[in-house]
């Protein structure tokens, strides 16, 4: 069960890296960059098409691997508590979260990953352990900028109009931006 749930979280992480790297799939992944503030929503603000492409690569995985039922469900619980912990507007001590990040995925690591810099955007791409970011050399450590100066959502989407009102952002996919 605890090998299930640890794999689940590999294919999570790779799929988050194939979201950013395929045209097309950023193109359905940005909605969840274009907030320009990060807080829990964020964690659950994700376009119905990139749902329902993260469900179907889930199910592939479950059923290659054979996972049993109960680890499928433990995973999808942590996964969606730690999407709404690392996207939180919550300030741990340095310490705690220089502890906490060698095995889960803290705000300030992942708030990182939202930057509109790039460099900065393509890192940090865990959601619940921090070990696949270490393994495949996507950690990053500080945004360049503190984390009260970095500037968060997509470069090419600065307006409330067009980043955070529904019909925009389910249109998202749709539009060309410089991103």
């Amino acid at each position: 069960m605890a090998a299930a749930i640890v794999l689940l979280d590999l294919v999570a992480y790779l799929q988050h890296r194939a979201m950013h790297a395929i045209p097309l799939l950023w193109r359905v992944h940005r909605m969840h960059h274009a907030d320009l503030d990060l807080d829990v929503t964020s964690g659950l603000r994700f376009h119905p098409f990139e749902m329902i492409i993260s469900m179907a690569i889930k199910c592939g995985a479950v059923i290659l691997l054979g996972a049993p039922v109960l680890s499928v469900v433990v995973f999808e619980v942590v996964l969606n508590g730690m999407a709404l912990f690392n996207h939180a507007n919550l300030r741990i001590t340095k310490t705690v979260d220089r502890l906490l990040r060698w095995i889960v995925v803290t705000p300030d690591m992942h708030r990182t990953h939202h930057s509109v810099v790039v460099d900065e955007r393509d890192a940090n791409f865990g959601f619940n352990l921090a070990w696949w970011d270490y393994l495949f050399v996507t950690y990053r450590a500080v945004p360049r900028e503190t984390h009260e100066r970095m500037v968060l959502g997509l470069a090419g989407m600065r307006q409330v109009s067009e980043c955070c009102h529904l019909p925009a952002m389910l249109a998202m996919p749709f539009r060309k931006t410089s991103e």
